[in-house]
């Protein structure tokens, strides 16, 4: 027999006769059975089997995780909700941390002390009014001891008063310095 593209394909088959290869083609019993002892046809189902055997293989282990990955997948949840939380959580210490340093804020101290300077004019300025407007209403000589408390009492706030004045002079002159640390 002449070598055909068949033939040089399949040498298996090269031993048929003209007939056997159209007895092959009505015969569908023949046919797979001739079909089924070809050599690429058998690698070709030992390759699937082999395939099959890995993916069952493959199958089995990814089975045998299954447990321990879904106690991951729960232990990374569970992980993610604690880190979302701290980070809200900081973000809460974050303000309360700006809200107590505002607190030492040079400008806020400054502004603390201009308010405490005002108030303590208002002080001596109502001790001074009170003691003045005292004196005609209950004697025309006030008594030695109230004048000497009163003047007691009147140079102590005004003291304070003007040391808080020329703190902020020189806070706000730039003589005054806030290092950090």
């Amino acid at each position: 027999m002449a070598a055909t593209p068949l033939m040089n394909e399949f040498p298996e088959l090269a031993y048929l006769t003209r007939e056997d290869l159209e007895d092959i083609l009505n015969d569908p019993a023949y046919f797979q059975s001739i079909f089924h002892s070809l050599r690429q046809v058998k690698e070709l189902y030992q390759a699937q089997t082999e395939l099959g055997m890995a993916n069952e293989a493959i199958a089995q282990t990814n089975l045998s995780l299954q447990d321990r990955l879904y106690e991951l997948r729960t232990e990374t949840k569970e992980a993610f909700d604690n880190a979302k939380s701290m980070e809200s959580r900081w973000k809460d210490l974050e303000r309360e941390q700006r809200e107590v340093y505002q607190r030492f804020d040079p400008q806020f101290l400054l502004l603390r002390l201009r308010h405490a300077t005002t108030a303590q004019d208002d002080a001596s300025e109502a001790l001074a009014s009170s003691f003045v407007q005292s004196s005609p209403s209950s004697s025309l000589v006030n008594d030695a001891s109230d004048v000497d408390e009163f003047i007691r009492e009147f140079r102590e706030l005004r003291k304070i008063y003007h040391k808080r004045l020329m703190w902020g002079d020189r806070w706000t002159s730039g003589q005054v310095s806030w290092e950090d640390g």
